[in-house]
């Protein structure tokens, strides 16, 4: 495991050289992540969900809305770190020569990777905990329907960092292997946009039939459905499968996204 040995405190100034570039943005960077929940929730949940019947979930019967809310914050997970470390990593990897410089100093090119898959994750953690909050505020106002006080909420923060950090290393990975900034449409209309509306984010999965078990393949799927578990306090087996393939893949991802990176970087 040299990669890893190879990772030291370096990943966490790159870190916080991405964090001041954003906070320095920031008004324009929480605008989005407020305005998306609202506009999905209106549109889909109260828009859509007044035309569909109630769902069967977990043993219980729920409106649309409340099933849609807890989707939201797993989309937003994965696109807050996908959109990260695809888009953003290339810009500052190819045009704006960001790492050339980093690592003309003491910082690894291991430390670059792993820096830049943290700050996906983290930007992945804070969409998920804007709208997240977005729902609580609603739902304790105007929609009481997505308000929801299980105590295994609780976790929701760790499970969004840690789905964070799967969806920044599949694409980092992506970022090690495009030729230009273009064919970055080819991972997101082949791999985010299928997980977008086969992830069980607006629909239960058992909806689609013989096709369902291609859809327990997608890392959204069960994003979605620890989301959704702990918001309902419905946490079972299943859930545990689903962090286990999450521990799983992101691993392997990330081992993955640091070597091709590096073998990228170093060419």
């Amino acid at each position: 495991m040299s990669l890893i040995s190879n990772i030291d405190r370096g990943a966490i100034y790159v870190w916080r050289r991405n964090a001041d570039v954003f906070f320095k943005t920031w008004k324009t960077n929480f605008l989005p992540s407020i305005l998306e929940p609202l506009l999905y929730l209106v549109a889909m949940g109260a828009g859509l969900g007044s035309l569909v019947m109630n769902l069967q979930y977990a043993g219980q019967e729920i409106e649309y809305i409340r099933f849609l809310a807890p989707g939201l914050v797993a989309i937003s997970i994965m696109y807050g770190g996908f959109f990260e470390c695809t888009y953003g990593s290339f810009v500052r990897m190819h045009y704006q020569k960001t790492f050339d410089a980093i690592v003309a100093t003491p910082v690894s090119i291991e430390d670059v990777i792993a820096g830049e898959i943290l700050w996906g994750a983290t930007k992945s953690f804070v969409n998920s905990a804007i709208v997240l909050l977005v729902i609580i505020v609603l739902g304790a106002t105007f929609i009481p329907e997505v308000l929801f006080t299980a105590p295994t909420m609780l976790l929701i923060p760790a499970i969004s960092f840690l789905g964070g950090i799967m969806f920044s290393s599949i694409a980092m990975i992506f970022t090690g292997l495009v030729p230009n900034i273009d064919s970055f449409n080819y991972p997101f209309y082949l791999l985010v946009t299928p997980m977008f509306l086969f992830g069980g984010t607006f629909f239960p999965t058992s909806s689609l039939g013989v096709i369902e078990p291609v859809a327990y393949a997608l890392p959204l799927t069960h994003t979605s459905l620890l989301m959704r578990n702990l918001s309902f306090g419905t946490v079972g087996w299943m859930d545990l499968w689903a962090t286990l393939y999450i521990v799983v893949l992101t691993v392997v991802t990330f081992l993955l996204a640091i070597i091709i990176m590096k073998k990228r970087l170093v060419k």
